[in-house]
């Protein structure tokens, strides 16, 4: 096991959690990333934050991006690099997708959402935001996608008829040798 406080690059912040959040809410937010090596929450006077450490530094980044302006329990998810580290405390910049985040991020333009929603089942346990966006961008310019632990995601598209092209083409499509089926909400 790593040192907790030698790596600032596999390391990120998470702030405003939520006033009776636990290690292991911290952990389900941010498995899909990677490996968590340590949740490190402080608890106490203040409100309630946590330094969570990846085995990898990719993976860190990952988080910051896709988790910054995620909601838990009604509170939004402030992530990024903490401050003092070579990545200067601020999230990845770029908006456009990834996460369940929304808004502004630090350091980059706001990420662009849309109604214009496929809902997506089937996907694998190991398919990540950006692979499913990555294969839904076959359809068009998908401007969101997110996935979750029980096989489902979604996707956005900044075009109507992008968001019509995915249910008509990519409904069963293979994603990472596994049938995806779509649904437009």
């Amino acid at each position: 096991m790593s040192n907790f406080y030698g790596n600032n690059d596999c390391r990120i912040y998470v702030g405003n959690l939520p006033p009776e959040v636990r290690e292991e809410d911290i952990k389900d937010v941010f498995w899909k990333y990677g490996k968590i090596i340590h949740v490190d929450l402080k608890i106490g006077r203040g409100p309630p934050f946590a330094f969570v450490e990846f085995d990898d530094k990719r993976d860190a980044d990952d988080a910051v991006y896709g988790r910054d302006g995620y909601t838990l329990d009604g509170y939004r998810l402030r992530v990024e690099f903490p401050r003092g580290s070579a990545r200067g405390g601020y999230g990845r910049s770029g908006g456009g997708g990834g996460g369940g985040g929304g808004g502004a991020r630090r350091g980059g333009a706001p990420s662009r959402r849309s109604e214009y929603r496929v809902l997506v089942s089937g996907l694998p346990p190991t398919g990540s935001w950006q692979d499913l966006k990555d294969h839904m961008r076959e359809a068009g310019d998908v401007c969101f996608a997110d996935v979750f632990r029980d096989g489902t995601g979604v996707v956005e598209f900044l075009r109507y008829e992008d968001m019509k092209y995915a249910v008509k083409h990519l409904d069963d499509s293979k994603f990472r040798s596994h049938e995806v089926s779509t649904l437009a909400s």
